[in-house]
């Protein structure tokens, strides 16, 4: 008896806690202050105009041109790019408004991963194809989800574990890569002198006979176009009416709470490599009226979620390139390898486990909010389409 009260009185100490600690002030923003701290994160607006592209991209290496666009486009989405004539770029990173084979093997259960968001969303134009793992000529032994290719160029690193430093060495490795498209370069440039349209376009464009280095500067070119613009954007670029004031306070939330450390710069993240998770909080007590038993059923010594594939990051030390979160919520399914489906728990998620706060259920949903102002379509700098 002397142990149940003991254990009462421990337990309601604990609960307790949250009511005598006091509780940190975090700053409120007017629209003029919340711009002004996310511009000093470099938290820019995407270029509106090609000229405005160039400037951020333009490489004398390899300058963007129409007709290097125009031809990046076509090797996108060419199969001819891949070993056994069935993958593509685009097959892995949807951008295309309709996918009909995939939706319908999806539908049917034909696809290799049935478990995944593909039959409602293949039509998102989110950048990837919404499956929890991707497969492209065979299957990784890592079960890794893709991430998505729009924004991606205003990356520093790229893949799960950033250890690809460009763009241009991101695409020369996925063409190559006996997991992905698993064709040689030899092979890459045989192909395509084979092909006479393509002659004449390599031609046009390098002035010179195809190589696989032009073959990777056109789809590098292409890629870079492939940039979105929301109400985020406008917000940024000075119209206080573009997002919600619930967006605001989960904006407010997102840049207090510290989630803006990693998430900067135009992409909202993709620009360091950081260890996740930084804490284990799913073992502590939890002292939310919104925390689930449920989460301690799934949490291993490594990640708040089963870790199927095995992965864990940069030479195994949990050090993972930190995702862009522009179109974030039309991504999903979340995480390294597609755990998590809902946006609502991989907020909850993260706040847990890398800033170790508690979100209420209204401060999640405010974050949620604000993270889908960072959803846009894909900016137009001009006729890309070959003729």
């Amino acid at each position: 008896m002397k142990q149940i009260i003991i254990a009462f009185l421990t337990v309601s100490f604990l609960l307790s806690l949250q009511f005598l600690l006091p509780q940190k002030i975090f700053k409120k923003y007017n629209d003029d202050e919340l711009r002004k701290v996310a511009l000093s994160h470099a938290m820019q607006s995407n270029p509106k105009n090609f000229n405005e592209l160039k400037k951020i991209f333009d490489d004398k290496n390899n300058p963007l041109s129409k007709d290097k666009i125009i031809l990046g486009k076509k090797l996108y989405f060419d199969t001819i790019l891949s070993k056994d004539y069935i993958v593509s770029c685009n097959s892995c990173h949807t951008i295309k408004q309709h996918n009909k084979p995939l939706l319908l093997n999806s539908m049917l259960g034909k696809t290799k991963d049935t478990l995944n968001c593909t039959a409602c969303h293949a039509m998102d134009n989110s950048g990837t194809d919404r499956n929890t793992f991707s497969i492209g000529s065979t299957e990784s032994p890592y079960k890794l989800n893709a991430q998505t290719i729009l924004n991606a160029a205003l990356a520093k690193s790229f893949t799960w574990s950033g250890e690809v430093n460009s763009l241009y060495e991101q695409i020369s490795n996925s063409i190559q890569d006996d997991t992905k498209m698993n064709l040689s370069k030899n092979e890459v440039v045989k192909r395509l002198k084979e092909n006479p349209v393509y002659q004449i376009q390599f031609n046009d464009v390098f002035h010179e006979d195809i190589s696989f280095d032009n073959v990777v500067k056109a789809i590098d070119a292409y890629v870079k176009t492939l940039l979105t613009r929301g109400s985020y954007d406008r917000f940024l670029d000075g119209d206080n009416n573009a997002i919600s004031d619930e967006a605001k306070r989960g904006f407010a939330d997102f840049i207090n709470f510290g989630c803006k450390g990693c998430h900067t710069g135009r992409g909202v993240g993709g620009q360091s490599v950081q260890m996740f998770p930084l804490r284990h909080f799913a073992r502590i007590f939890d002292l939310r009226v919104n925390y689930s038993f449920e989460e301690n059923k799934i949490i291993d010594n490594s990640f708040p979620f089963e870790n199927k594939g095995g992965y864990k990051g940069r030479n195994g030390t949990n050090f993972f390139r930190v995702p862009l979160l522009r179109n974030v919520a039309k991504t999903s399914p979340y995480f390294h390898n597609g755990a998590v489906f809902k946006i609502r728990k991989a907020v909850d998620i993260m706040a847990k486990h890398q800033t170790g706060k508690n979100l209420t259920n209204v401060q999640i949903d405010e974050i949620v909010e604000f993270l889908k102002t960072l959803s846009g379509d894909i900016v137009d700098y001009g006729d890309f389409n070959d003729k």
